[in-house]
């Protein structure tokens, strides 16, 4: 199965190119992705974030999506397959080629979250920081005392 699921931030406005056919024009709209990764560090054992920039290729319908929503460091979601290629340039060279073309993409963010963290260009994300990290478990700690409506001799909703 090839099945590709990816967040991240667009790095630049999407380049859209018409085709025309038999059938009409095609829209092929290309983007890159700036996905975030964690990677753990070997000297100091903590987590450093960095990013991976994923070529991305879009048709039809969602690529005049793409023109018209989709704009440099807008947040999205996108689902689609990885497609490999090679081509020859014009000094000779064989160029191997790495997509993911887009079946459906999404906005990741509200409009308001996006404009209060707008730069306009692509930044990681700062890491998490350990206050109110979840543990291994996957389950958060929650501090003895707190009254948050559960009772304590059953389930909330009993």
């Amino acid at each position: 199965m090839n099945r590709v699921i990816l967040m991240g931030r667009l790095t630049r406005d999407p380049v859209v190119r018409y085709t025309q056919s038999a059938n009409g024009s095609l829209a092929i709209a290309r983007y890159t992705l700036a996905v975030d990764r964690r990677r753990r560090s070997t000297g100091t054992g903590s987590d450093q974030q960095t990013a991976d920039f994923i070529s991305c290729v879009v048709f039809g319908r969602q690529a005049e999506f793409a023109e018209k929503y989709l704009h440099q460091g807008t947040k999205i979601c996108v689902q689609g397959r990885i497609q490999t290629g090679s081509y020859t340039n014009k000094d000779g060279n064989k160029v191997y080629t790495t997509d993911v073309v887009v079946d459906d993409q999404e906005f990741a963010e509200s409009k308001n979250a996006a404009a209060s963290s707008h730069t306009g260009s692509y930044q990681a994300a700062p890491a998490p920081s350990d206050e109110g990290a979840v543990p291994e478990s996957g389950f958060m700690n929650v501090p003895a005392g707190t009254d948050d409506g559960v009772q304590d001799e059953g389930l909330p909703f009993a």
